[in-house]
């Protein structure tokens, strides 16, 4: 059985969770205050749940996701990481994270930043463009007309192939938008943003996405 390790139990982590379990995953999670705080969760999730420190919770996974905030990035475990597939949640907001240079001016993308800080692992984008509560709502059936589509990247095929994978289980269709360095058609303000959309509709607005540069920033 696959074990999904989450680090982060804000709404995505654990809608995250969630989802997962009901796809038949066993989960570890973690958040920054220390496992005794999610006894709540973990009494909701279930005996496929267990509460762990954010070290013991990326050992423990055979699959990570990552879902802190972006000025968190530097706690994130690195050597249990090491060869495993990490899906990156994140998005960057200046008013919670402070302004990162890189990413205003269009240098860098979110998860390419997760990528650098992890370089033993395979990054792959991942639930970043859909708002938590819609993640155990929105899903539909694989060949539901107007299923709801989102979007992943990676430079590791196997990465994209799994968060593909986990999308359809848990009712959602898939745009590889390519590597992480065109992940940041996903990102906050762009077309594709937090709204629901269709495949046919995400590959429209992936396409009409601008990026920041350092000229416009």
């Amino acid at each position: 059985m696959t074990t999904i390790g989450i680090i982060g139990a804000g709404h995505i982590g654990s809608q995250v969770a969630r989802a997962a379990i009901t796809a038949g995953y066993d989960v570890v999670i973690s958040n920054s205050r220390g496992p005794e705080t999610l006894g709540a969760l973990i009494a909701e999730l279930g005996p496929k749940a267990k509460a762990a420190t954010a070290t013991d919770a990326a050992a423990a996974a055979d699959i990570a996701v990552v879902t802190v905030p972006l000025k968190a990035l530097g706690a994130v475990p690195v050597e249990p990481l090491a060869g495993k597939i990490v899906i990156d949640t994140n998005n960057y907001y200046f008013e919670r994270d402070g302004h990162i240079p890189s990413l205003d001016d269009g240098v860098d993308t979110v998860s390419g930043l997760l990528q650098a800080h992890l370089p033993e692992s395979r990054v792959a984008k991942g639930f970043n463009h859909i708002g938590w509560a819609d993640i155990t709502t929105d899903g539909a059936p694989a060949g539901t007309d107007g299923r709801r589509a989102l979007a992943t990247a990676s430079d590791f095929d196997d990465a994209a192939a799994f968060v593909t994978k986990l999308y359809d289980e848990i009712g959602f269709d898939t745009v590889n938008v390519g590597p992480l360095s065109e992940s940041w058609r996903v990102e906050r303000d762009q077309p594709a943003y937090v709204i629901p959309q269709t495949r046919e509709e995400l590959v429209a607005n992936l396409a009409k996405a601008e990026r920041a540069t350092a000229s416009a920033a």
